[in-house]
């Protein structure tokens, strides 16, 4: 796994479940060091993942980018998921509650859309997909 973090962004080459592990530590510590509590850090954490095991399964690796976000005082995260797989052949659908290709409980992407305050997804057959998503800090 290479883990740089320039002013704390973490960039990670996902290929194994090892790689995975090692970013949720990371993503972990510095979303608890911006402040956000702990049950944002579990719906970050939970989103990286399900993002993470998307890559894995279907195209067999990719890459997990995650950069702080400044907006006036405002804070929060930006995680974005890129990979060169196969690329969904129907985006609609996989974003509906249910729908799996894989034979899982269908929560994936519908589930990381609730998590997260902003997700954006771009697919194009044989291509690849890429996810973005943000978190803003909240003071609860």
């Amino acid at each position: 796994m290479s883990n740089e973090r320039p002013h704390g962004d973490i960039r990670v080459t996902i290929a194994s479940d090892s790689d995975l592990l090692a970013v949720r530590q990371s993503v972990r510590a510095l979303a608890l060091e911006l402040g956000f509590s702990v049950t944002q850090t579990v719906e970050i954490v939970t989103a990286l993942s399900e993002m993470a095991r998307n890559m894995l399964a279907y195209a067999g690796r990719g890459e997990l980018v995650v950069q702080r976000l400044r907006k006036g005082d405002r804070q929060g995260l930006l995680i974005t998921a890129r990979d060169e797989g196969p690329g969904i052949p129907d985006v609609q659908k996989a974003m509906l509650d249910g729908y799996s290709t894989s034979g899982g409980l269908g929560m994936g992407l519908p589930g990381i859309r609730r998590l997260m305050d902003d997700f954006t997804i771009v697919s194009a057959l044989q291509k690849g997909t890429t996810v973005t998503v943000e978190k803003w800090l909240t003071h609860r």
